[in-house]
């Protein structure tokens, strides 16, 4: 009979893994998925995922804030709250928060914490098609994907561990790693479906048409193939709605068994929601009056009471904390920040002390109402130490901060002309310009005879694409028209 020997550590190891096997075993025969009833992998309460779903809501509103609308915030609650109550888990309180936000997005945390932004709802032309987006969400509560998911990967961690311990080279926890991620891409397929499912089943028992559900796609595919077609004029990567959802086609076999699966639920009389469209009216399209508005090359804030010029034809990026701009060619970038001033000082002293190694070509700046500085530097950027523009602009007790950069030295001089201009360009607002940090609005409308979307968008204060656009707000995209006595959008 032959012995085996066994590595100390290979043993530890595999006892271990033995243990958190046996363990998980206990917990799954312990965890009952509220939605189908059956015995699913869950490490965690019900308590303790609804302390997630707090901890992680006041994460999300520092980073995001309420869209300030309040009747809106509530007719969202609302409907949240007539979907909810014939969820499977109709015992949560759900809280739902508009976002004020242009990304097309719609998102949920565990416990019962729903958020959908103003530039998805922008794209909604129904009642039912907004209560499919948050049916969807609630969808992802009550089957407690999450959670779900969160277990799973503790587990790959765990598996990780206990691979890497097993052999003594940490790198062979990559096949664990390997075999979580395929594990979670295959959850998400399903756990999509599955959020299809419920939503649909939610929007039936609440009133509505889940069919609807399939016009919510066909709205996310259209307003996602423009962005596409945007992001190659741009020279950038498209964005697109989070998660499976978006990526259904409208025609997707399986998700149109599980929506016809809920017409069992469907009333006889359809709840027709005529109040979603009064709530569109005045909505805010794109970036808000707090952000900035965008509107050309140039930028405006009403708060901050400044407009500043770009280059014609670069890409302006509202970032909560800074401006980033670029040229289609992405071979350069100006970057605007605003910051406190701390010290009594010159804007050349100030600069100085933000770049200890020296300004060279330095020069001051005096704007229509600033005064500042500018200086080329050799310093970090995204295309690596190069030498860069600088400069400040002093207002009151800030600074605005601006950095231009490109590729390499001879892109650097030929943009440099463009880069002095911005920074000169920095100044107050006027008064006949403060309606053009007023953001734009959507307003509500009835199509009159002759009204085509062509006619319309020489009326839009839209620059880019705007026929387009108005296509995209009413669910027309890309050749529809509106029909007279027909209730449609359109943008001031």
């Amino acid at each position: 009979m032959t012995k085996i020997k066994l590595n100390k550590g290979v043993f530890r190891a595999t006892c271990l893994l033995l243990l958190v096997l046996s363990s998980l075993a206990l917990l799954q025969s312990c965890a009952t998925n509220p939605v189908t009833g059956k015995q699913d992998l869950v490490l965690m309460s019900e308590d303790q995922e609804i302390a997630i779903g707090q901890k992680y809501h006041q994460q999300i509103m520092q980073t995001y804030r309420p869209y300030n609308d309040p009747e809106l915030q509530a007719y969202v609650s609302e409907l949240v709250e007539n979907i909810a109550i014939n969820s499977h888990r109709s015992h949560l309180y759900y809280h739902a928060t508009v976002l004020d936000s242009p990304q097309v997005n719609a998102f949920a945390l565990p416990g019962g914490y729903v958020y959908i932004t103003r530039g998805i709802m922008a794209y909604m032309n129904s009642e039912a098609e907004l209560a499919g987006v948050l049916g969807h969400e609630i969808g992802h509560i009550t089957a407690r994907h999450g959670v779900r998911q969160q277990s799973a990967s503790q587990i790959t961690n765990i598996l990780t561990s206990v691979l890497a311990s097993a052999s003594g080279i940490y790198g062979a926890g990559d096949l664990a790693n390997f075999a979580g991620t395929a594990l979670l891409r295959g959850y998400g397929r399903e756990h999509e479906l599955e959020a299809d499912r419920l939503g649909a089943e939610y929007l039936a028992k609440t009133g509505y048409d889940p069919q609807d559900m399939i016009k919510v796609v066909g709205i996310l595919k259209s307003q996602e193939d423009f962005d596409k077609q945007l992001a190659e004029e741009e020279g950038r990567e498209p964005r697109a709605y989070h998660g499976l959802f978006s990526t259904h086609p409208a025609n997707d076999l399986r998700l149109q068994e599980v929506i016809r699966a809920a017409d069992k639920y469907k009333p006889a009389e359809v709840n027709k929601g005529e109040r979603f469209m009064k709530m569109m009216d005045g909505l805010v399209l794109g970036d808000s009056e707090k952000d900035g508005v965008i509107r050309k090359n140039n930028f405006y804030h009403k708060q901050l009471g400044i407009t500043v010029s770009f280059p014609k034809n670069w890409k302006i990026d509202n970032r909560p904390d800074r401006l980033i701009v670029t040229p289609k060619t992405n071979d350069a970038i100006i970057q605007m920040t605003l910051r406190d001033l701390n010290k009594r000082q010159t804007p050349k002293q100030f600069l100085q002390d933000q770049f200890k190694n020296g300004l060279k070509q330095g020069m001051s700046v005096q704007t229509d109402d600033y005064q500042g500085y500018t200086a080329m530097v050799n310093t970090n950027t995204p295309f690596g130490k190069q030498n860069t523009r600088v400069g400040v602009i002093f207002k009151d007790k800030q600074v605005y901060q601006i950095l231009a950069a490109a590729k390499n030295d001879s892109l650097l001089n030929q943009y440099d002309k463009s880069f002095i201009e911005t920074i000169n360009s920095l100044r107050a607002l006027k008064k006949n310009e403060v309606k053009l940090a007023t953001p734009r609005k959507l307003r509500v409308i009835t199509a009159k005879q002759g009204d085509t979307f062509a006619k319309l968008a020489q009326q839009s204060p839209l620059t880019s694409h705007a026929e387009e656009q108005l296509r995209l707000i009413n669910g027309l995209y890309p050749d529809g028209e509106p029909t007279p006595g027909q209730i449609i959008k359109i943008v001031q």
